[in-house]
């Protein structure tokens, strides 16, 4: 009698299409971050909660799409390292985030959104007789 936890995980994979679809998801979060920065400072309450409904909704929107973690976590990657990169200062002395709630309120709340959206999206259970993740 052989427990489920004592088996070797058995990974394989990802097809070509879905490997080019978490790249497009990866280029997507990058682009939706780029525009949650610029729209974010636009109008105090209303530029920050859109970027962050952008966000929430495309994370949660390729979890649910791609049906799994992967598929949340791709464009919260994009997300997160345009962001960041937009945080450096450039060598003119130029920036793009200003110190300010708004700024720092888009930057930990997507990250947390991202974190929340990566932990709701569905997982794949496993098949076959032995499996009773269902019940």
């Amino acid at each position: 009698m052989s427990s489920m936890l004592a088996q070797p995980i058995k990974l394989k994979r990802p097809s070509a299409l879905r490997a080019l679809a978490y790249v497009a998801l990866f280029v997507l979060g990058a682009v939706v971050g780029v525009a949650g920065a610029l729209v974010q400072p636009a109008w105090f309450p209303g530029g920050l909660l859109l970027a962050i409904a952008g966000e929430a909704g495309l994370l949660l929107g390729a979890g649910r799409a791609m049906g799994s973690r992967a598929g949340a976590v791709a464009p919260a990657g994009g997300w997160m390292i345009s962001v960041i990169l937009l945080t450096a200062s450039r060598p003119e002395g130029d920036f793009l985030f200003g110190t300010g709630v708004s700024s720092y309120l888009f930057l930990l709340g997507g990250m947390a959104i991202a974190v929340i959206c990566a932990t709701l999206a569905p997982v794949r259970q496993p098949g076959g007789d032995g499996v009773r993740l269902g019940n």
